[in-house]
């Protein structure tokens, strides 16, 4: 690739960014004057990273251990270190569209390969260190993988993996692997030996599969580096922000928000590595460290309202979260606390951020926001396949958003199918308000009817999870005779209370005094729930065991409770 051509991608997608940093805080004028750059040639890692180092000197990458030493390293030094990395890696025969298995924790090696990966156009499968050689194999098999690098405490997993791959080892030289940190000896200056076609190839994600086999969905040079404007947007990320994102690396989400969306506004990814999640802990290196940006999933923000978040006494101005959406206690709570409000987002590995609640904009309670600048979305009803104000979350094909994946890797017949009509299907139901605003539902193949009510089990959870018992809630349809399913609830309880029929009555009768009666949830059960590597519940799995338990008119658990077990509840 040419420096002309590496400097036009460059300058239509910093024209871009541009524009949207401009707005930061006007979603209608970002909304209407923003373009998607669509350069042929663009390789995000030479033609955007190594540009920043060059401009300025500013920390890319902040690592806190949980023994609190650190690693602070710029972009000017990850430029350098990632073109060394390049250059060992292509020595051992890494080359342009090989596909590499990256399975590393939150690490300077993660940021490093990613980086020098890139450079080499060679295709990256990101992996969770939690897999396990059955899943490893798959993806190697799948995946077509040709090179795995790992930490040498994982290298033993692959033992059982056959393939003829090249096999690279962080942390200590182990027989038969390549020593990653030979690198080091390796040359500072890179050069490409072609051009990276912006439609190439350049990730390809395993999704966590919560109704079937993991899909792999394939993203380009330009859908995620260029798509995740649209994050960097959300977020309202700017130049010298400090951005925490608690995520784990193998997952899209990690790359939104601990690579793509922080670099593309020139702010610092900052990293707290924990071994086990202490809220007190957080706060203090939030503090001690000035975080001006954080970005939680749920859960962890569920854990962290336990604790005292007045003790922060500089909180992040921008706060969002992402994964599934936020219950009102918990957005009310930080409101309370650090005096900003908790901003959700709507994407999927498929694509970058589509739908958000944006900075300076009202939030409404309950709404995930409006569509993205550069996403058109419909919601279109399933029988007659027209927009309508519930449906299913559609993006308009037409023009295509650039943080769109191309479709799903060797399954051009799934690919079809979520891509028909002229709109991508998401899978996802929401509703919208006069104003726009979109209201997340459910899956759609999670929502159900009830006495021909349709019911969303996202609106019931959130309600149960409202109940200082509750800290984790599943609803599915439980077959009926009459009703043809009620909604039961599988709730996780909170520390220190009791499965037993005194928390039942307690539960049943909250989720009766807050929700109209054809939602009413008329059945629970206590257990653990059944949830997918990356910690999505796996409803189906709930809902197939509702069917084989009340199957020909079954009864259901023995540790079930139902409503008309509570007589109390009549009167109440």
């Amino acid at each position: 690739m040419s420096g002309t051509a590496r400097s036009a991608g460059a300058a239509s997608f910093a024209a871009a960014r541009d524009y949207l940093l401009t707005h930061r805080e006007d979603y209608g004028k970002a909304r209407l004057g923003f373009r998607w750059p669509r350069p042929t040639e663009f390789n995000w890692a030479l033609d955007w990273f190594d540009t920043i180092g060059q401009r300025h000197d500013r920390p890319a990458l902040w690592i806190v251990e949980d023994d609190d030493s650190e690693q602070i390293l710029t972009f000017g030094q990850l430029s350098r270190r990632s073109n060394q990395l390049a250059n060992w890696l292509r020595s051992h025969g890494v080359a342009r569209g090989d596909r590499l298995l990256l399975m590393l924790g939150n690490q300077v090696e993660l940021w490093e390969s990613i980086l020098a990966a890139m450079k080499l156009g060679t295709v990256i499968i990101p992996a969770t260190q939690m897999l396990g050689p059955d899943d490893l194999r798959d993806r190697v098999e799948r995946g077509k993988v040709r090179h795995v690098l790992t930490t040498a405490d994982d290298t033993g997993k692959f033992a059982e993996v056959p393939g003829d791959y090249t096999r690279i080892a962080v942390g200590g030289p182990v027989t038969g692997w390549q020593d990653y940190a030979d690198s080091a000896a390796a040359g500072e200056e890179f050069t490409p030996d072609g051009t990276t076609r912006a439609d190439d190839t350049l990730l390809l994600y395993f999704t966590s599969g919560t109704t079937a086999r993991p899909k792999l969905v394939e993203h380009t040079h330009m859908s995620y580096p260029v798509g995740h404007l649209s994050t960097m947007y959300w977020i309202g990320l700017e130049p010298g922000d400090v951005h925490l994102n608690i995520s784990s690396p193998g997952w899209a989400k990690h790359a939104w928000s601990n690579f793509f969306a922080p670099w593309n506004a020139e702010a610092t990814v900052f990293v707290y590595n924990y071994k086990r999640f202490d809220a007190e802990r957080l706060l203090h290196h939030m503090e001690r460290c000035r975080i001006t940006s954080f970005c939680a999933p749920p859960t962890v923000w569920r854990m962290l309202i336990q604790a005292d978040l007045r003790t922060l006494r500089t909180p992040p101005k921008k706060v969002v979260g992402a994964g599934e959406p936020l219950n009102p206690e918990v957005i009310e709570q930080v409101r309370e606390a650090w005096g900003v409000t908790i901003r959700d987002g709507f994407g999927q590995t498929e694509s970058s951020v589509q739908i958000a609640n944006t900075p300076g904009q009202p939030v409404k309670p309950g709404s995930m926001g409006r569509p993205l600048p550069g996403f058109d979305v419909e919601l279109i009803e399933p029988v007659t396949g027209k927009p309508s104000e519930e449906g299913e979350i559609c993006l308009k094909l037409d023009p295509r958003p650039v943080g769109l994946m191309v479709g799903y890797a060797d399954d051009a017949e799934r690919t079809a199918d979520v891509m028909r009509d002229g709109y991508y299907h998401t899978g996802d139901v929401g509703s919208r308000d006069a104003d726009g605003y979109i209201t997340y539902v459910g899956r759609a193949d999670d929502v159900f009817k009830a006495s021909d009510y349709r019911i969303s089990p996202f609106e019931l959870e959130s309600v149960l999870l409202e109940h200082e018992a509750v800290a984790e809630a599943a609803v599915v349809p439980s077959p009926h005779p009459v009703r043809l399913a009620v909604p039961k609830a599988y709730v996780v309880l909170a520390r220190g209370y009791a499965p037993d029929r005194a928390t039942a009555l307690s539960l049943l009768r909250f989720a009766r005094e807050r929700l109209a009666s054809y939602k009413r949830v008329r059945r629970l059960e206590f257990t653990d729930l059944p949830k997918t590597i990356s910690g999505k519940i796996r409803r189906v799995e709930l809902r197939n065991r509702e069917r084989d338990l009340h199957d020909h008119g079954g009864n259901g658990s023995s540790a079930e409770f139902r409503e008309e077990d509570f007589p109390e509840l009549k009167s109440s």
